[in-house]
C-alpha cells in the first residue's frame, strides 16, 4: 500500500481526502500544522504528501521549501483556498508537484495523485535502468543516487533543478521549448507559467556554469527553449 500525509487543519476536508486515499488502498497520516508535516515528512518515507497552503503556523509554501531544502523528493500536492497566480507560481517554484484550489471534485483529485505516482514511478524506473553516472566535461551526474558534482564538489540542486538535469544530460544536443520542459518536468499543462522554468534555468546555470554569460553546459536555443551542449560527446 502507497502512503500519503495528508497536511490539512480543516477536519472535514482532511476526513473527506483521508476517506478517498484509503479506499483507494493507502494508508494516511494527518497534521494539521506546518510545524508537524516538517517532522512526519523528515522522519518518515511517504509515497505522497497532501499539503494546504494556508496553516495556523507555517505556510505550506514554507514547508515544502524546507522538505526539499532537506532532499525530501515525496511527490507534493498542494491545496489551497486561494487562487491568485501569485500562489501557484510559488507553489510550483518551492517545489511542488501539483496545484489544487479547493473547492475541487475527488474525482479531479484522485485523478491527479494517480497521475503522480505514475510520474512517480516512470522516475524511479528510468533511474533503475540509465546509465548510473553521466559525465560531460568537468560535470558528474548520478541518476540513480540523484547526485551532481562538479569538479568533484558536490552541487546542492533542488528536485525540478535535478530533473531539468538529468533530462538535458540523457538527451544532448535536443531543444526543449519552454512548455515542453514545464509539461515534462511537471508532468501536467500549467499554460502561461513557462517563466517559472526560466527561473528553475537560471537558478540550475548559477550553480553548474563557469561563466553566466557563456554557458557551456545547458545552451539556449533561440526561437525555441533550451538544449544540453552536445559537442561535449
Amino acid at each position: 500500500m502507497k502512503k500519503a500525509l495528508i497536511v490539512e487543519d480543516d477536519s472535514q476536508i482532511a476526513e473527506l481526502v483521508e476517506l478517498h486515499l484509503k479506499d483507494n488502498y493507502f494508508t494516511t497520516t494527518r497534521v494539521a500544522t506546518g510545524s508537524a508535516a516538517i517532522q512526519s515528512g523528515l522522519d518518515m518515507d511517504y509515497d505522497v504528501i497532501i499539503l494546504d497552503i494556508m496553516l495556523p503556523d507555517i505556510s505550506g509554501l514554507e514547508v515544502c521549501r524546507i522538505l526539499r531544502a532537506a532532499n525530501v523528493n515525496t511527490p507534493v500536492m498542494m491545496l489551497t483556498a486561494r487562487s491568485e497566480e501569485i500562489d501557484k507560481i510559488l507553489g510550483l517554484e518551492t517545489g511542488a508537484d501539483d496545484y489544487l484550489t479547493k473547492p475541487f471534485s475527488i474525482r479531479e483529485f484522485l485523478a491527479r495523485i494517480k497521475a503522480l505516482m505514475r510520474r512517480a514511478e516512470m522516475k524511479s524506473t528510468v533511474s533503475a535502468t540509465a546509465k548510473d553516472i553521466i559525465s560531460f566535461g568537468e560535470l558528474n551526474v548520478d541518476l540513480g543516487k540523484r547526485k551532481v558534482t562538479l569538479r568533484d564538489k558536490k552541487i546542492e540542486l533542488t528536485p525540478k533543478e535535478f530533473d531539468l538535469l538529468s533530462l538535458f544530460i540523457t538527451h544532448p544536443g535536443r531543444s526543449y521549448s519552454r512548455e515542453a520542459l514545464l509539461n515534462q518536468i511537471w508532468g501536467y499543462e500549467y499554460g502561461g507559467y513557462e517563466h517559472t522554468v526560466n527561473a528553475h534555468i537560471n537558478r540550475l546555470r548559477t550553480k553548474i556554469e563557469p561563466d553566466l554569460a557563456n554557458p557551456v553546459y545547458i545552451l539556449t536555443t533561440w526561437g525555441v527553449g533550451y538544449r544540453f551542449n552536445d559537442e561535449w560527446t
